[in-house]
């Protein structure tokens, strides 16, 4: 479902960019031919990546290069679509408010269409367009690529055992290794994590972006992840795109404990902490031992001083209230990872990004992430290391 309304809205951008962009421009303008050869090498880069990335026979490295310029042209057309909406959103509106005004006139309208200014001034707007598009890709790159700044939160908690006071968290999500995300990124990430010297570190989902066998060397940086009470993983969407049974088996070797509807008892000096993971919200459609269920991740864990669950998508947010969660810790929406998506992504989800209190009695953290997806962009919605720490309130 998820690839069918990406390729309507894929193709269907593509023929209104067209529309805007190239129909005021003259037939024999070589701008015009240049626009559409553009158009259609862009058209099929993205769907050519995702074919050539899941076809074994083609060598990662030409894969990932390809990759590249798939992603920044996705980046860029995702920039571009909503800029050209709010443009004709402006357009209709100012022709609506002037079809009024000469409704209720009395005076009849003498103004003609001149069709060369028209196309003049849209040319011009496009051009204006296409300059600030290119110039929120390259601000985004840049953010993008950077290593995750620290982001410190505060988990206010009433009654909190003394001995969790400044309980110290780390959590990791949606790094996404893959074609664009390589293991020198998340080497720089495991040296600020390790800087932090934590209790505990998290990783909620979608760790990586491609089979085990082409990432192996990238994940090793893991290994190097220091906590007083080790690294422990949970599974993301992603993880089931790319063989989530695999990665369930490699990440031990690595020194991170996967919890698949499982729990530890971790014994903080005379404190129980009870650290849960559910598989993905979505889990159950890819693999059905793997169906989610954040009741079962606790079963059988006897009383504690403070729970956690980790569930990569906050829709576990109503589950793990049910199953009498004191905190959860999510990731998955990227907090829309760049304008103009960042402002959207809060009609169509309730917890997108930072700390909730969800019915006055859990507590939910939502990460913008550690890395990025897709296109190398994040603009207004920086990486994240999340420093959390427990305090009584």
């Amino acid at each position: 479902m998820f690839l069918l309304i990406f390729l309507v809205v894929w193709f269907g951008g593509h023929g209104w960019i067209a529309w805007s962009l190239l129909r005021p421009l003259r037939r024999t303008s070589p701008v015009r031919n240049i626009g559409i050869l553009l158009l259609c090498i862009s058209l099929l880069l993205v769907p050519a990546v995702f074919f050539t990335r899941h076809w074994a026979t083609i060598d990662p490295h030409y894969s990932d290069f390809i990759s590249w310029f798939a992603y920044i042209d996705m980046g860029v057309f995702l920039v571009l679509l909503p800029l050209l909406a709010l443009r004709d959103l402006g357009w209709l509106t100012q022709r609506a408010l002037y079809r009024l005004q000469h409704l209720f006139s009395s005076r009849p309208s003498t103004s003609v269409c001149d069709p060369v200014r028209r196309n003049f001034l849209a040319n011009g707007m496009n051009a204006g367009l296409i300059g600030l598009t290119g110039g929120m890709t390259v601000v985004g790159y840049q953010e993008a690529r950077r290593i995750a700044q620290i982001k410190p939160v505060i988990i206010p908690v009433a009654g909190l055992n003394d001995d969790l006071h400044d309980f110290h968290i780390v959590q990791l999500s949606d790094i996404h290794l893959g074609p664009t995300i390589k293991g020198d990124y998340l080497q720089g990430i495991v040296e600020r994590c390790n800087q932090l010297e934590p209790d505990l570190v998290v990783i909620t989902g979608d760790l990586v972006d491609g089979l085990t066998a082409q990432l192996q060397d990238d994940v090793a940086p893991l290994q190097q992840l220091r906590a007083r009470h080790g690294s422990w993983f949970v599974t993301g969407n992603h993880e089931y795109y790319w063989g989530a049974a695999d990665w369930v088996d490699l990440l031990p070797t690595l020194g991170v404990q996967v919890l698949v509807n499982a729990h530890e008892v971790i014994r903080h000096r005379n404190a129980r902490l009870l650290l849960a993971g559910a598989t993905d919200f979505s889990a159950g459609k890819y693999l059905p031992g793997h169906a989610s269920d954040p009741a079962l991740a606790r079963q059988g864990a006897g009383a504690a001083d403070f729970s956690i669950l980790l569930a990569h998508q906050p829709r576990s947010a109503q589950a793990a209230l049910e199953a009498r969660y004191d905190l959860q810790l999510s990731g998955h929406l990227h907090g829309g990872q760049f304008f103009p998506w960042n402002l959207l992504i809060g009609l169509v989800q309730p917890f997108s990004i930072g700390l909730h209190h969800v019915d006055r009695r859990m507590w939910l953290y939502v990460s913008a992430g550690t890395g990025y997806w897709g296109p190398p962009t994040r603009l207004g919605v920086p990486a994240e290391i999340t420093s959390i720490r427990l305090q009584r309130a």
